[in-house]
């Protein structure tokens, strides 16, 4: 290493003072490597510095309960063994053996992981995942990382592989990612793990008396446990026109694929709706040097859910980067080359992308005679109303602890979680889940964290400036608060998801 390339840190095989320490956490480094020390109770860790998920620093994280926190995406790692022991982490970080002499902490070598122990007792020959998204690969993932040893088949109707698909609508469409980081696992990894993932697979039904389920050619496979993990569809507008091939929905790693390709020669890009996903995708469009229009029925984007202060934020600041709105208005109908308003304007366009929100996959649930209710109902350990049949993801919809309500959210990182959490349940954990709802949205250089979930509110407390991009929203109902977003205040949003897992005031 060059002398301009040296650490500014401590070197933390010499050893650094208690005094030196004084906080919880202390960025050191252990030759190249950036190595965090940790104190938690009366013990002192030492730990890799990023997670393992996009890198974010765990110096800026949280230590809560024998783990630290992810300040960008809320992973959390076990600091005794590494492990990820919350998505939207899956891979460890490494641990080092440390040492006290006297006033002094000395970091060693690196430790080797214990083995993991298996502690659940329920063995099922068989365990079938319908649904190759977030719930259904985290679910895979955690069985084979609780060391069950029966057959896991996974079927997806999509013709790809488990992908990372909030990165879809951010930086791989905007050009700014590697294919290759979009696959959440590549193929050695389902081969190594012996996960039978078919992929292009259409479950037609499922035998609840039976335990099997039945595939379009006439394929049945027995099961002893099920996930059902379909997910949700995109809306498509029926409008004359909405299916013109260059008009495009952005859900699997195919849609982001064909925007990209028709995105090359474009220059004038219709979005359709003001949701996450079609503020995302404008976002991502306008870093490619497309003209980007934006055309939604609300007067104030993402109102519904951030409010309409976060919401005028949200507006102007894609005005900054040329965005053009139009606002209170529908699209009527969509030609080769341009987009008719119903106002009678018509936009050019190139590309359109339609983002108007989407439905739950729930037609496989319906014919088996599931619980519905505006999703799939099931109970705190992910059990739907059939026995041996669990969900997870975004067909859910669970009994919330922390808002006092059963809901139903479209997140990722809620998806991975309770597909971990039905995992175990299915291996006779009895787990229940109350993880707190937590989402990100990636505006240009601009984050917004959201811990909770607030469906309505009669008051928002503000902290800090929202113009000047440091602040902390409250969504609050009857005096408390349901939900958490900001804008770089990211410690504070890992503590309150903290708080608010204790059922105490997040701020």
């Amino acid at each position: 290493m060059s002398q301009d390339q040296e650490p500014q840190t401590p070197d933390l095989t010499q050893g650094v003072t208690l005094s030196q320490f004084a906080g919880d956490k202390l960025l050191g480094h252990v030759g190249e490597a950036e190595v965090l020390l940790v104190r938690s109770g009366d013990e002192i860790f030492a730990v890799g510095a990023h997670c393992t998920h996009y890198h974010g620093p765990l110096a800026d994280g949280v230590v809560v309960d024998g783990g630290i926190r992810c300040p960008w995406h809320h992973a959390c790692f076990d600091l005794r063994t590494g492990e990820a022991v919350r998505a939207p982490a899956f891979d460890p970080i490494d641990c080092y053996r440390v040492e006290q002499a006297g006033d002094k902490i000395i970091v060693r070598e690196k430790a080797t992981a214990p083995a993991r122990r298996c502690t659940l007792k329920a063995k099922p020959q068989r365990i079938v995942i319908v649904g190759g998204g977030a719930a259904g690969f985290a679910a895979a993932e955690m069985l084979r990382r609780e060391q069950y040893d029966g057959d896991i088949v996974m079927l997806s109707q999509d013709t790809d592989g488990p992908v990372d698909r909030p990165n879809l609508s951010k930086d791989y469409l905007a050009g700014s990612a590697e294919p290759d980081w979009i696959p959440l696992r590549g193929a050695d990894f389902y081969r190594d793990s012996k996960i039978d993932l078919r992929v292009g697979t259409e479950v037609v039904s499922i035998d609840g008396a039976q335990q099997a389920v039945t595939l379009k050619g006439g394929e049945r496979l027995p099961y002893d446990r099920l996930l059902l993990a379909t997910g949700a569809e995109p809306n498509r507008l029926p409008i004359p026109g909405g299916d013109l091939p260059h008009v495009h929905v952005l859900r699997t790693l195919t849609d982001s694929n064909a925007i990209i390709a028709q995105a090359k020669d474009a220059r004038k890009v219709v979005v359709i709706g003001a949701s996450f996903i079609g503020l995302e995708a404008a976002a991502a469009l306008r870093a490619r040097e497309i003209e980007v229009h934006i055309v939604a029925p609300e007067t104030v984007p993402m109102a519904r859910v951030l409010g309409e202060d976060m919401g005028r934020f949200v507006r102007a600041l894609h005005e900054e980067h040329g965005v053009i709105f139009h606002l209170g208005e529908g699209v009527s109908a969509i030609s080769d080359k341009a987009v008719q308003l119903k106002s009678g304007q018509e936009i050019a366009a190139d590309l359109v992308v339609v983002g108007v929100g989407v439905k739950p996959r729930l037609d496989l649930a319906e014919k088996v005679g599931l619980a519905i209710d505006r999703g799939v109902v099931v109970d705190r350990h992910l059990q739907t109303s059939v026995p041996g049949i669990y969900a997870a993801g975004d067909i859910v919809r669970w009994p919330d602890p922390h808002s006092g309500r059963n809901i139903r959210v479209e997140h990722w990182v809620v998806a991975e979680r309770q597909g971990q959490v039905a995992a175990r349940n299915m291996l006779g954990a009895n787990e229940v889940f109350d993880a707190v709802p937590f989402f990100w949205s990636q505006h240009y250089d601009i984050p917004i964290n959201y811990v909770g979930h607030a469906e309505e509110w009669d008051e928002i407390v503000v902290h800090g400036e929202i113009a000047a991009r440091d602040c902390l929203l409250e969504y609050k109902l009857g005096g408390k608060t349901l939900a958490i977003a900001s804008i770089f205040r990211d410690a504070d949003s890992l503590k309150a998801a903290a708080a608010m897992e204790r059922g105490l005031a997040p701020v």
